[in-house]
């Protein structure tokens, strides 16, 4: 199973979607590790990061949905300061 699942939605969709009622995560250029304790789904509106996994290397720019899945583990190599709406669903 995928551990992160990636699609990109216009700004018009996320709207749509209630994407820019959810919370505000910032960060500014940094390394760290990550691991999540439950599903989360986020939505960038600024910056880009690299997310280092067992299954690979994903990069994320504005206008990625990701949807991280409990459990994943993984480095942040946040290259523009990152700036996300994300949501933790019910598990």
């Amino acid at each position: 199973m995928k551990r992160i699942i990636t699609n990109h939605l216009s700004p018009d969709l996320a709207k749509e979607k209630g994407i820019f009622e959810w919370p505000i995560w910032e960060k500014e250029v940094s390394v760290f590790n990550w691991e999540y304790d439950s599903d989360e789904h986020c939505y960038i509106v600024e910056g880009e990061v690299d997310i280092e996994t067992s299954e690979g290397k994903y990069t994320l720019s504005v206008g990625d949905y990701v949807v991280f899945k409990r459990g994943l583990q993984c480095v942040w190599k946040i290259k523009k300061a990152i700036r996300k709406h994300y949501y933790f669903p019910e598990n």
